[in-house]
């Protein structure tokens, strides 16, 4: 009788482990389960749409206009109603990958930990079994699966249309490849990005332990985090460089240009255009720029997305440090 209590308490112990903690996160937190999937499926359908019907719609207006045949008007230097929908789908669909970060940081800082904490529902979790770093592990680690596979769907499909229609988006004067919110969306960085969030997030519910306040920490700390590394983002791989007697051709992700002088020092441009005489005086002999081309896309990608996800590693590393050293001041 002693031994079948056991198993059955050992029994009940292992439902009470990590499954019983991933389920009930998915059950307390299911209408952000199902805000989410709504994001992406209507994320999905604007970006199918923009792959299939609008780009054939914007082609067919263009070839309207005679822009294929050799008989270009003056409406082939503008788009027209098609052409501008297909732009607005695309530009949505960016623009929700890019704010999926920050709707990550508010959601985890006020819900997910902040509401928990100052609440008390979180305290009554430790007390049933589970410890917390379990519960916070078990909080991170759903929302994170579920960002990760939504990302992808989304990731995937941006770049599919992205690079299916690039003679279209020339033709329309699109934004360029290394231009937001496009450059983070056909990457890996719009995924890393979006755990940051989540890890911004669960440290800023820890740091207040209030729903409201959490949530602007969150947005307003994710936020300076992604303008500190976007600063940093042209100087993560080395730049080409292209001299002329003129400035070169303005390409790719420039990052400076300038003058040169007759040691191949660089200087600012006098602004001097075609007068020899103000050339002679500032010693200007040629012109440089220095940039990086579309090949350098993903060296960029790659190194940005190795350094935010350092940086979600660390919040999380520190939030499992502050829960940790809180829990053991209040036993």
């Amino acid at each position: 009788m002693t031994a079948v209590t056991l198993e059955t308490t050992a029994a009940a112990d292992r439902r009470r482990g990590p499954r019983g903690l991933l389920w009930a996160t998915l059950r307390v937190h299911r209408s952000a389960l199902w805000f989410w999937v709504m994001l992406v499926a209507v994320g999905a359908g604007v970006l199918l749409w923009a792959y299939g019907p609008g780009a054939d719609a914007a082609w067919a207006e263009y070839r309207s206009r005679g822009c294929l045949d050799g008989r270009p008007s003056l409406g082939c230097d503008m788009g027209g109603p098609a052409a501008e929908r297909y732009q607005s789908a695309t530009a949505l669909a960016g623009g929700l990958i890019g704010l999926v970060p920050f709707l990550a940081a508010a959601w985890a800082g006020a819900a997910l930990v902040g509401r928990e904490l100052e609440s008390g529902t979180a305290r009554l979790a430790w007390t049933q079994s589970v410890s917390p770093a379990r519960w916070l592990a078990a909080k991170l680690a759903v929302p994170a699966a579920l960002l990760v596979a939504g990302m992808a769907v989304l990731t995937l499909l941006h770049r599919l249309v992205w690079t299916s229609d690039s003679s279209l988006r020339t033709t329309i004067g699109a934004a360029d490849w290394h231009q937001s919110p496009a450059y983070e969306a056909n990457g890996t960085l719009a995924t890393a990005y979006a755990l940051l969030g989540l890890a911004v997030g669960a440290l800023a519910g820890l740091l207040a332990r209030r729903a409201l306040p959490a949530l602007g920490t969150a947005v307003l700390g994710l936020g300076a985090l992604m303008i500190v590394v976007g600063d940093l983002r042209p100087h993560l791989w080395p730049v080409r460089t292209l001299t002329g007697d003129e400035y070169p051709e303005w390409t790719g992700m420039v990052v400076d240009d300038g003058a040169l002088t007759s040691t191949g020092a660089r200087v600012g441009d006098p602004i001097c255009v075609d007068d020899a005489r103000c050339l002679a005086e500032h010693d200007i002999v040629g012109y440089y720029r220095d940039f990086h081309p579309a090949s350098h896309f993903w060296p960029l990608q790659l190194v940005e997305t190795g350094i935010v996800l350092t940086l979600a590693a660390l919040a999380v590393l520190v939030s499992f440090r502050l829960l940790n050293r809180r829990a053991a001041r209040a036993v």
